[in-house]
């Protein structure tokens, strides 16, 4: 199974035709997308919405047609403190409109049970469209364990919610390889590479984790034992955004590709041991 995708925050803020021929000339068959622009003013990109401008959401399902892509998931779907996360419906109309699959949620809302009333509120929403969801942890949100993520996963109590597995918040949250392989595997339904250091401060990792990642084998990561432990049927999403290399004028088909030539050796390396 060709399983590799690029995803959303690795092209910081691309347009979404100009992604999907990125992903089309590198050879990869999945891109997760988000409804509108993040990052892009950073490195000079147009704003763009796909909820709001239907013929980009036609380009776009023309391009992937043309170029044999399909979306893994979609992004943006945040909890937010005051904010009702019933307005994300026209996000998820824009989304569901090109395909996709599934959408990944996080928070940044405090109060972890209105966090969890708020999940349950979005995935509702999503399976009325046939979409599935994750839920995303990391030491710098407010879901910030595998413990917490598990918890809002009962406490929605629905099949189609599930875990994000981010390789870098796995690390930096202390978990090991036979931690995440206790899992049922059942609970897992996205993956996302990316090396890193070991050690960091929590500034560094806020800066790291939005902006500044590794391709894999370039960090400290036990990048192949984390994937060992995980369901092999899975869409693995490169999450590395390069934006130091994108200011300094690096092409992106050479600072994605090279992520992709990593990844594509290291999953060869994980099927063989198998």
């Amino acid at each position: 199974m060709d399983r590799l995708g690029i995803d959303f925050i690795t092209v910081l803020g691309m347009p979404p035709v100009e992604f999907v021929n990125l992903a089309g000339d590198l050879g990869c068959r999945y891109i997760a997308i988000a409804a509108a622009q993040i990052f892009g003013s950073l490195v000079g990109y147009p704003a763009w919405s796909l909820r709001e401008d239907r013929a980009l959401r036609r380009d776009m399902a023309a391009a992937m047609r043309d170029r044999g892509v399909s979306l893994s998931t979609a992004e943006g779907f945040m909890v937010r403190p005051g904010a009702d996360i019933r307005d994300s419906a026209a996000d998820l109309d824009a989304i569901c409109e090109l395909g996709a699959p599934r959408i990944n949620m996080i928070s940044i809302d405090p109060d972890q049970t209105r966090s969890f009333d708020q999940f349950a509120i979005l995935v509702e929403m999503a399976e009325k469209r046939g979409l599935e969801s994750t839920v995303e942890f990391a030491p710098i949100m407010m879901i910030p364990d595998l413990a917490a993520a598990c918890a809002a996963i009962r406490h929605v109590g629905r099949p189609s919610f599930r875990l994000l597995i981010d390789t870098l918040h796995v690390a930096r949250s202390g978990l090991s390889a036979k931690d995440l392989a206790a899992l049922d595997p059942a609970l897992i339904g996205y993956i996302q590479l990316c090396d890193a250091p070991l050690a960091f401060t929590q500034d560094s990792y806020i800066h790291e984790a939005s902006v500044e990642r590794m391709a894999p084998g370039d960090g400290e990561l036990p990048l192949l034992d984390i994937l060992a432990a995980l369901p092999r049927d899975l869409v693995v999403g490169l999450e590395i955004p390069m934006l130091k290399d994108a200011q300094a004028g690096v092409d992106p088909h050479r600072r994605v590709g090279r992520c992709v030539e990593a990844a594509r050796k290291l999953l060869a390396r994980l099927d063989r041991q198998s």
